[in-house]
């Protein structure tokens, strides 16, 4: 007989289980949390990590790897990585496919990456002013204690745009636990020499600070501790994924060998090979550490270096062949598809929700104040987070050239509000700039060229954000310009910002007047100008600036030489003699610059218009009156690929009394080549250029290497009624040049038909 079991006895029993049950389930839903955070590897499968060694671009032969593992249906449990290794592992361990880490790097341009400074068009127009005086690239800094230079020879300004971008899924995840595979980077501590495991934190800044390759990149400041590249201590970390519990280590070494004697020449080859002996070192150690059962692969990447970049895809695919040829030795850790399927499954990356900013705010930096223009920002509280807004203004304070980094975060408040903020860092070397450039050239009819050039700029001299910038010229035209610049800080629509700026400047230059451009030099000239200028003026965001303002120009003409034949002309007035006079009035100019670089340029476009009334006071009344001016000149650059193709055209008229020795001239490279500087001169003038240009493969230190030619007319004038009557002259141009850090560079042949071929070599702005 069976007895059943009534209710009434379940009932009584109830009170005592429900504390059990309580535990139970509480201890069921931990281990289900944790089974989301921390995959434990299938039963009868040792838990496997996977370790990725550094080596700058060598590293990407890492995503190969990762191609190949995915193929094989071959999990990886835990992952550690060093620099480059650490760039591509946190990546995957954020639970990017290996596929997504490919797309990514074959669409960089690592060009761009690597570069030092924002895009030239982002810049403010006076920015790109500056461009055209000095090379941007050499930037020293003004201390109490002497010169200071960068923290490293390039910016990681893009390179930490694009890992905050591709690791925004996982800016929840502050503890790399809890990333779709845990993960752990590795930094060397600059002060004590000990490597930092970083198991916590900000995912893209612990990946940074582990490729702050030295030399290269600056170091990063991280709760309190400056942090250089992991490769220095730990090249191929095994030791922290063992930590991780690893049973099984997959360890990808890619580390760059010892150089061979005839590298060692120079002192950057030298510095580079202790470098090399230091990671060598530990790395030796790691590898000591492997066991039978773990696999080793060495990717073989002969020939190629840290530092070629341009060859990602040769790299990523050199991972996958080494990879492929060791499936065999992973056989056992494959797992079926339909575990496999389970493993893909659990590291699936859950998108956050995109907030609505409560704020946007700034951190960081102890000298500028970005707050006083708040409109001035794409990402405005009350509108939705957007990536591109966030890198726009990235950009934008970048273009500002004050800070060393510039980089995002969305945080979440105690309040529950969440918003931007901007993580600026100041550069160490500032606010005192110094840059230095040189004009140089000789051609073959002995004239020549030396200018020494100096240019010291004074940021933040108050919180408005004023500056103060001197330029210097010493050597056969001197030049001495000194200007104070302070920003308006009231709101203006569309992105205008108004300013203020108070110029003054001395010059002097040698000109060589030809009364026929044809004839020989009638005249030797020495003339100085003094000018003061009070502008108020707009900017237009980063396409240009329009400034209104007094001007008062002091002139002085000496003549040195003068022939025969000019004095012959000049009668029954006396002949070419001292001349002064005094130019006051008002002045309209307008600049609008879209040129990616300042020379060479490859896109773009510029346009410069300069309208200048007012009165011309002379010793000779003859000489007094009204003057106008009218100087307009724009510009048009387009590439295809490696070749470019420009336009350019200039008029200049002026309607008033004239100095004996014309205001405007032409002449020189892409000026009326094969003319002499200002060999073509009158009151008015104009000039068209067309131009072609190829680029060649990139030299060392430059960006890049190019062959041109340029065809020009022009003329010059006395009287605006007589334009069209006087006889248009041409000149050619073909030459070789290089935009180097100490400016541009060339080599060329000009030519005219009247004046045959000159040969000139030249450094700087032509």
């Amino acid at each position: 007989m069976h007895r059943s079991l009534r209710p009434r006895s379940l009932l009584t029993g109830l009170p005592r289980l429900l504390p059990a049950l309580f535990l139970l389930a509480l201890a069921q839903a931990q281990a289900q949390a944790q089974a989301q955070v921390i995959a434990p590897p299938a039963d009868a499968r040792p838990r496997i990590g996977l370790v990725l060694s550094g080596g700058g671009a060598r590293g990407l032969a890492h995503v190969g790897v990762l191609k190949v593992l995915e193929r094989e249906r071959i999990p990886v449990d835990v992952i550690a990585g060093t620099s480059m290794g650490a760039i591509v592992g946190g990546l995957y361990a954020s639970g990017l496919s290996a596929r997504e880490i490919e797309d990514e790097v074959a669409r960089l341009n690592w060009v761009e990456v690597f570069t030092s400074r924002v895009d030239r068009q982002s810049l403010s127009q006076r920015r790109k002013e500056q461009d055209f005086e000095v090379s941007p690239l050499l930037e020293l800094g003004i201390r109490a204690d002497g010169l200071t230079a960068p923290l490293g020879a390039v910016s990681s300004r893009l390179l930490e745009s694009h890992l905050r971008r591709m690791t925004l899924v996982a800016a929840q995840a502050k503890d790399f636990d809890q990333l779709p595979t845990p993960f752990r980077a590795v930094a060397t501590d600059m002060e004590t020499g000990q490597a930092v495991v970083m198991r916590d934190g900000d995912l893209a800044t612990a990946l940074r600070s582990s490729m702050s390759v030295p030399g290269l990149f600056a170091p990063l400041e991280v709760n309190g501790r400056i942090l250089g590249d992991g490769g220095l201590v730990n090249n191929l970390p095994v030791d922290v994924v063992r930590g991780l519990g690893a049973q099984r280590v997959i360890a990808v070494n890619i580390g760059t060998p010892l150089s061979r004697r005839e590298t060692l020449a120079s002192i950057t080859g030298v510095t580079s090979q202790m470098i090399n002996i230091l990671t060598e070192q530990n790395v030796q150690q790691s590898l000591r550490s492997l066991g039978p059962q773990d696999v080793l692969i060495a990717p073989q990447l002969e020939g190629l270096t840290s530092a070629d970049f341009d060859r990602a895809i040769d790299f990523m695919r050199l991972g996958e062949l080494q990879a492929e040829a060791l499936v065999l030795r992973m056989q056992d850790l494959k797992l079926s598809p339909e575990d496999y399927a389970r493993w893909v499954a659990r590291r699936q990356r859950k998108v956050p929700e995109v907030p609505v900013l409560d704020f946007v705010r700034f951190t960081g930096s102890e000298l500028t104040h970005p707050e006083g223009r708040p409109d001035l920002l794409a990402s405005q509280p009350g509108q939705v987070f957007s990536v591109t807004k966030a890198e726009r203004d990235l950009t934008m304070l970048a273009a500002s050239g004050d800070y060393l980094r510039t980089d995002y975060k969305l945080v979440d408040q105690p309040d529950g509000q969440r918003g931007l903020v901007f993580d600026l860092e100041d550069k160490p070397w500032g606010p005192n700039y110094l840059q230095m450039g040189l004009d140089f050239s000789t051609d073959n009819r002995g004239r020549s060229v030396f200018n020494l050039k100096l240019a010291h700029n004074r940021h933040w001299l108050d919180g408005s954000g004023s500056e103060w910038r001197n330029f210097v010229k010493l050597g056969t035209a001197p030049a001495l310009t000194s200007e104070w610049y302070r920003p308006m800080n009231f709101r203006l629509p569309d992105g205008l910002e108004g300013f203020v700026a108070v110029t003054g400047s001395v010059q002097r230059r040698k000109l060589d007047y030809h009364l026929v451009p044809d004839d020989p030099v009638d005249a030797s000239v020495d003339r100085s100008v003094v000018t003061a200028v009070a502008d108020l003026g707009l900017n237009w965001r980063e396409l240009g600036e329009v400034r209104l303002g007094l001007i008062d120009e002091l002139w002085r003409d000496d003549p040195t030489l003068v022939s025969a034949r000019l004095e012959a002309v000049r009668s029954p007035r006396p002949g070419l003699r001292e001349e002064r006079w005094h130019e006051r009035g008002w002045r309209l100019r307008a600049v609008f610059d879209q040129l990616d670089h300042a020379f060479f340029p490859t896109k773009g476009w510029r346009v410069e218009g300069h309208w200048m009334q007012g009165r011309r006071l002379s010793r000779d009344d003859f000489a007094d009156g009204p003057i106008r001016r009218l100087d307009l000149q724009g510009q048009w650059v387009a590439s295809w690929g490696v070749h470019t193709v420009s336009g350019l055209a200039r008029l200049g008229l002026s309607d008033g009394p004239a100095s004996q020795v014309p205001r405007n001239g032409l002449g020189g490279f892409q000026q009326l080549s094969g003319y002499g500087p200002f060999q073509v001169s009158g009151p008015q003038v104009a000039l068209a250029r067309v131009g072609y240009q190829v680029r060649l493969a990139p030299a060392p230190l430059t960006r890049g290497t190019f062959l041109g030619v340029s065809l020009e007319a022009g003329q010059a004038w006395d009287r605006l009624k007589d334009f069209g009557s006087v006889r248009t002259r041409a000149g050619t141009s073909l030459y070789l040049g290089a935009d180097t850090a100490l400016g541009p560079v060339y080599g060329a042949v000009l030519h005219s038909p009247r004046t045959g071929p000159t040969v000139m070599l030249f450094v700087g702005r032509p």
